[in-house]
C-alpha cells in the first residue's frame, strides 16, 4: 500500500483527531495578528468539539515567553531560537524539523497557517512519513504577488515552493487564492475553498444600535497595505455634505502618529477618532453603522467577517476575500486606489435612511451566518484533514449566488 493512502483511510476512520497548527509567528499575537487569530479560533473550536490540538509556534520576543504553555485549554509549543539574522531562521528551522520528525508522527494532520519556511519543512517531511497529513493554509494574496507563491519567483521562494508542492492539500480563503493555486500548477484536487471562520455567537446584531448620522469605523493594523491616508482623504470629501458624519478608527501601527497628523492638517479632528487596541471588539462594532476596509492587500480579513457579522453594512475595496462576500445587497466595492469611488462609496452609505442600513446590515449578517461561521468551517476543516473533502464553492452573497468556482480536495490524492 502507498504510504500516502494508508494514512488517510487511517484518519478517516477516527471520530477523534489529533491535530498540530504549525505558525511563524508569536502565539498568541500582541495587539493584532489575523493568521494567529485565526489558528485560535479553529483551535478552540476544534477542541470544544473533542479533537486534541497542538500549537507549535516560534518564541518571538514581542510574544509571550513561556515555552509550554497553553491558551484556552490548547497546549502551546513555543520554539526558542537566536534573535540573529540567518541564524536565527536556520535554527528556528532546525528545531522545527527535529520536532516534526521526532513527534509528529502522533498528529493526524499538521496544518501549517501560511506557506512559508515552516509550512516547506513540514510538506518535505510529511511526505516522507506514513502518519500526517500536511495541509497549508495561504493566508494572504500577497504571497501570489510578492511571496513564495509569485509567478516570477526569486530562486529561494522557488526552492520553498518545490517543497510546498508536496503537501497533501491547500486551504484557499477565497476565489482569488484558489484561482492563483490552479495557475501555479497545484492540481484543483488539492485545494479546498475553505473561508476564515468567524464565531457569530459574539457578535450579535441585536445589540447593535443605529446612529441618526453614520459611523464609519475601520479596525485593524495602522500599516501602509490598509490605505488609510486615501481613507482620509476621501471622509475629509464626504464632510462638505454629511458633516455630521464620524470615522472612528481601532488599532495601533507604525503609521500611528502620521495619521493623526493628516487629520489635523485637514481639519477633521471632530469627526475623526483614534481608540488604540480595543479589546472589547463587539462593544466597538455595536456602535458603528457602516464598515470600512480600503486595503490593497488581503487574503480574507478578519475584520470584514467580524463587521458583516455584527450587522455592518460594508465598505471595502475589491481585494481577496471582500469581492467574494460584499455584494449590493449587504455593502459597497471600489476598486483599490480608487479614491473618487471610495468617496461614492461612503457618500451612498451616509445617505441612507437608518432602515435601510439596517435590511443591509442584516443581509451582511446573513451572508457571514451562511458562508463563514464557525461551525460549518469547522466541517470542512476536519473532511480536509481526514481527506474527505469536496468540491464546494466558497461563498458570495445572497443575492448572486457562489462567486468561486467548484474547487475542493478529492479523497485519495497523491502527492508528487
Amino acid at each position: 500500500m502507498n504510504a500516502h493512502q494508508r494514512p488517510q483511510a487511517d484518519i478517516a476512520s477516527r471520530t477523534r483527531l489529533h491535530v498540530l497548527m504549525l505558525l511563524g509567528g508569536a502565539y498568541p499575537p500582541v495587539n493584532g495578528g489575523g493568521t494567529e487569530l485565526q489558528a485560535r479560533t479553529l483551535a478552540a473550536g476544534l477542541r470544544q468539539r473533542g479533537h486534541r490540538v497542538t500549537v507549535l509556534a516560534p518564541r518571538s520576543a514581542r510574544g509571550p515567553q513561556r515555552r509550554i504553555d497553553r491558551l484556552d485549554g490548547v497546549p502551546i509549543c513555543r520554539l526558542p531560537y537566536p534573535r540573529v539574522r540567518l541564524l536565527g531562521t536556520a535554527w528556528l528551522l532546525g528545531r522545527v524539523a527535529l520536532f516534526l520528525w521526532f513527534k509528529g508522527r502522533r498528529y493526524d494532520a499538521w496544518h501549517a497557517h501560511s506557506p512559508r519556511y515552516v509550512a516547506a519543512m513540514a510538506a518535505l517531511l510529511g511526505s516522507r512519513l506514513e502518519r500526517p497529513r500536511v495541509v497549508v493554509k495561504v493566508a494572504s494574496a500577497a504571497e501570489l504577488d510578492t511571496g513564495n507563491l509569485a509567478v516570477r519567483p526569486g530562486l529561494r521562494a522557488r526552492a520553498i515552493f518545490h517543497c510546498l508542492r508536496r503537501a497533501d492539500a491547500w486551504q484557499a480563503i477565497s476565489r482569488r487564492i484558489a484561482d492563483a493555486l490552479v495557475a501555479r500548477g497545484i492540481p484543483a484536487s488539492r485545494i479546498a475553498a475553505i473561508p476564515n471562520a468567524v464565531d457569530v455567537l459574539r457578535f450579535r446584531p441585536r445589540q447593535h444600535t443605529a446612529g441618526a448620522s453614520a459611523r464609519f469605523l475601520f479596525v485593524g493594523r495602522l500599516v501602509p497595505a490598509k490605505n488609510l491616508f486615501a481613507l482620509l482623504e476621501a471622509f475629509s470629501a464626504l464632510l462638505p455634505t454629511h458633516p455630521q458624519a464620524s470615522l472612528r478608527i481601532v488599532g495601533g501601527g507604525p503609521l500611528e502618529t502620521a495619521l493623526k497628523n493628516r487629520v489635523r492638517e485637514l481639519g477633521i479632528d471632530a469627526n475623526v477618532h483614534f481608540d488604540g487596541h480595543r479589546s472589547d471588539i463587539e462593544a466597538v462594532l455595536a456602535e458603528a453603522d457602516v464598515g470600512v476596509l480600503p486595503s490593497s492587500v488581503e487574503g480574507l480579513s478578519n475584520t470584514l467577517l467580524e463587521c458583516m457579522a455584527s450587522g455592518l453594512p460594508m465598505i471595502a475595496s475589491r481585494v481577496s476575500g471582500s469581492e467574494d462576500l460584499v455584494t449590493p445587497a449587504n455593502g459597497w466595492l471600489f476598486e483599490p486606489g480608487d479614491r473618487a469611488g471610495l468617496v461614492a462609496c461612503l457618500a451612498a452609505a451616509a445617505a441612507l435612511p437608518t432602515q435601510q442600513r439596517l435590511k443591509m446590515g442584516a443581509c451582511a449578517r446573513a451572508t457571514i451566518e451562511r458562508h463563514a461561521a464557525l461551525p460549518g468551517v469547522l466541517d470542512r476543516i476536519l473532511a480536509l484533514y481526514r481527506g474527505q473533502a469536496t468540491p464546494a464553492a466558497l461563498a458570495a452573497g445572497a443575492d448572486r449566488g457562489p462567486s468561486m468556482r467548484a474547487i475542493g480536495i478529492a479523497s485519495g490524492g497523491h502527492r508528487p
